[in-house]
C-alpha cells in the first residue's frame, strides 16, 4: 500500500479526521472547564468585594478595616486576598504587605502572582481593585492556585489522551484500509486466476448489496460474457480451420496428381511451384489460427506436466540435420530435469519457430538454454547472426511484421507473433535481447 494509493489516502483521511476530532474535543473540554473555573472564582471574589464595600458604606475606612481583620481572624476568606490602603498607599488592613506594583489602582479581574503574609511562595490570585470614595484603595480576590494546578493536570492528561488517540486512530485507519483491501481481495484473486487461464473462476457473492458487491456482480457478468465470446471464437476458428484446410488439402492432392500424370517439364515445374505455394498458404493459415486460439486463451485445457529437458532435446534432434547441412551446430544447455505444466504441442511449435529464424537469419551455433526456479521457467534460443536492432524489435513481434532483412524471404511475419501468443497463453512473456553477437530470444513461462 503506497502513499499514492487510494486505500492509503483513505486510511490517512480516517486517521486525520479522528485526530482532529479528538484534539478539538479535548481543547473544548479544557476551555469549558477553565471558563467555568474562572466564573466560579470571580463569583466568590465578587461576593467578598461586595461585603467589604457594604462595610465601607456603613462606616467608612475604619469599619472596612475592622471587617477585613475580623474575616482574617475568623478565617472566613482563608483562600482570599484583601488589602486596604490609604490615599498615600500605606497598608491599613489585609493579608498583603503592600500594594503590588504590577496591579493598577483600578481594574477589573486580573490574574497575578502575589505573596500573602505568612506564605513563603507566590500564589496565583484572581483580583480586582477599587478606588474608594475617601481616596483609599481596596484590593480583593480569591486564590486560584489549586484550580490552575488542576487545569495543568487536565492539560497533561489531555496530552496523554491525545497520544493514545493517535495510536487508536492509526489502528482504526489501518483496520479501515484492511477492510477495503479484504473486500477487494476476492475480486483481485478472481481476475488473477482468469488471467492465468482459469475462466471458470468468479467473484464470491457475499450478498451485501454494497458497492463492493455490485462491483463483484459486474465483474462476474463481464467474465460470463468473455467466456461466451471465447467459446464462440473456438467454434469459429475450428470451423474456419476446417473450411480453409479442406480445399487447400484438395488443391494439394490435385497438384500432386498433375505432377504424376503430366510429363511436360514446364507443366511439372509450374505444378511444383503451385504445390509449394499451397503448402505455404496452408502453413500460414494454421499458424494464424494457432495465434488466434492462443490469444483467445483456447488450449489451456490441454496443459499437462511436461519434461522440458526432454522436449528441447527432441526438438534439437529434429532440427539437427537442417542445421548441420549449413555447417553449424545446435546444442541444448539445461538442468538434468525440469518439469512444467505446458501445452506441449504449442510450446514445441514456438521453440521450432525460433530455431527456424535462427537457421534462416542467424549464424554460428544455435543454443537452446533452459533455466527454472519455483516461479518460472525460461527457454532461450541464441544464435550469432546479425540480430535485430532494438528499434525494430517491436515490429518483429507485430503480427505480419517483417524486417528489411527478411523481406526477400518466404516468411509471413507470424513466427515471433506465435511465440508471443504462446508465451501469453502460459501467463509468460517474450524478450528479445542482444547476444553480442547475434540475437537471444527468451520465453518466460509462469
Amino acid at each position: 500500500m503506497t502513499w499514492r494509493s487510494t486505500t492509503f489516502r483513505f486510511a490517512a483521511l480516517v486517521f486525520l479526521c479522528q485526530i482532529v476530532a479528538a484534539a478539538v474535543l479535548l481543547a473544548a473540554v479544557g476551555a469549558v472547564l477553565r471558563g467555568r473555573s474562572d466564573q466560579a472564582a470571580a463569583a466568590t471574589a465578587e461576593t467578598i468585594r461586595a461585603n467589604l464595600l457594604a462595610s465601607y458604606a456603613r462606616g467608612g475606612a475604619p469599619a472596612l478595616a475592622r471587617e477585613i481583620e475580623a474575616r482574617q481572624t475568623a478565617g472566613v476568606t482563608r483562600n482570599g486576598v484583601m488589602l486596604l490602603v490609604d490615599g498615600a498607599g500605606r497598608a491599613l488592613a489585609g493579608n498583603l504587605g503592600g500594594w503590588p506594583p504590577s496591579v493598577p489602582a483600578t481594574s477589573g479581574y486580573i490574574e497575578v502572582q502575589l505573596y500573602r503574609i505568612g506564605h513563603a511562595a507566590p500564589e496565583t490570585m484572581l483580583v480586582r481593585t477599587t478606588r474608594l470614595a475617601g481616596g483609599e484603595g481596596l484590593l480583593t480576590g480569591i486564590g486560584v492556585e489549586s484550580e490552575r494546578q488542576l487545569l495543568d493536570l487536565l492539560g497533561e492528561t489531555s496530552a496523554l489522551a491525545l497520544a493514545l488517540a493517535l495510536i487508536m486512530a492509526a489502528l482504526a485507519a489501518w483496520l479501515a484500509a484492511r477492510l477495503i483491501v479484504a473486500r477487494l481481495d476476492g475480486t483481485i484473486a478472481t481476475l488473477q486466476a482468469v488471467r492465468a487461464g482459469d475462466l471458470t473462476r468468479r467473484v464470491p457473492d457475499d450478498r451485501s448489496g454494497d458497492a463492493f458487491g455490485m462491483l463483484g456482480d459486474e465483474v462476474n457478468h463481464t467474465l460470463d460474457r468473455v467466456t461466451a465470446l471465447i467459446a464462440e471464437l473456438k467454434i469459429a476458428t475450428d470451423g474456419l480451420a476446417h473450411d480453409l484446410k479442406s480445399p487447400l488439402t484438395r488443391l494439394r492432392l490435385a497438384l500432386e496428381q498433375v505432377m504424376r500424370e503430366v510429363r511436360e517439364p514446364g507443366a511439372q515445374e509450374a505444378a511444383a511451384r503451385a504445390l509449394a505455394e499451397g503448402e505455404r498458404l496452408l502453413a500460414l493459415v494454421e499458424t494464424a489460427l494457432s495465434i488466434s486460439r492462443a490469444e483467445g486463451g483456447i488450449g489451456r485445457e490441454s496443459f499437462a506436466e511436461t519434461d522440458l529437458v526432454e522436449l528441447l532435446a527432441t526438438i534439437a534432434e529434429l532440427y539437427a540435420p537442417l542445421v548441420e547441412d549449413q555447417g553449424r551446430a545446435i546444442v541444448v544447455a539445461a538442468p538434468a530435469h525440469a518439469c512444467w505444466k505446458v501445452h506441449r504441442q504449442l510450446l514445441a511449435q514456438a521453440v521450432g519457430n525460433l530455431i527456424d529464424n535462427a537457421v534462416h537469419y542467424g549464424a554460428g551455433t544455435i543454443t537452446l538454454r533452459l533455466t527454472a526456479d519455483r516461479e518460472a521457467v525460461r527457454i532461450a534460443v541464441r544464435d550469432a547472426g546479425p540480430g535485430i536492432a532494438p528499434a525494430l524489435r517491436g515490429e518483429a513481434l507485430r503480427r505480419f511484421g517483417r524486417l528489411d532483412v527478411a523481406r526477400g524471404g518466404s516468411g509471413a511475419g507470424l513466427g515471433l507473433s506465435l511465440v508471443q501468443a504462446v508465451a501469453h497463453l502460459h501467463g509468460g512473456t517474450i524478450a528479445l535481447d542482444d547476444a553480442a553477437p547475434g540475437l537471444i530470444v527468451t520465453i518466460e513461462l509462469r
